[in-house]
């Protein structure tokens, strides 16, 4: 059940994704671009598309958190952040822009330009420059 140009639904046509992990329903992905902004950023993703977070179900939730602890591992092995920013923006008033549930796994280290500034300031801030 994929939707037509979501960028979830259809991964393999951005060459930049990696799909780092997998379980039965959802995905721990990476994508390249953002490695160069925050090192270890990426996001789960239920595999059949959910709009938010709301409409996952209770495996897809399983799944998420097991992928949550797998990616943990793997991040804190590579890059021993000092934290790590996770949730998910639902709705586009909660900041959602791609409207295929997502959960946001950030990475966090004191000596980078956006500690302690929450989930996704450092692409609000790129919009910005941009408008």
């Amino acid at each position: 059940m994929s939707h037509e140009g979501c960028p979830y639904c259809h991964l393999f046509a951005d060459e930049e994704q990696e799909i780092v992990f997998e379980n039965e329903t959802c995905y721990f992905i990476q994508k390249e671009s953002e490695q160069q902004v925050l090192i270890g950023s990426g996001l789960i993703i239920p595999k059949r598309h959910k709009s938010d977070v709301f409409q996952l179900s209770a495996q897809e939730w399983t799944d998420t958190q097991e992928l949550l602890q797998r990616a943990k591992e793997m991040l804190d092995q590579q890059y021993s952040p000092d934290g790590y920013s996770v949730g998910w923006n639902t709705g586009e008033a909660g900041g959602q822009s791609i409207f295929h549930a997502h959960l946001h796994v950030i990475p966090r280290f004191k000596d980078e330009p956006y500690a302690g500034r929450g989930i996704r300031y450092w692409i609000k801030q790129k919009e910005n420059m941009r408008s």
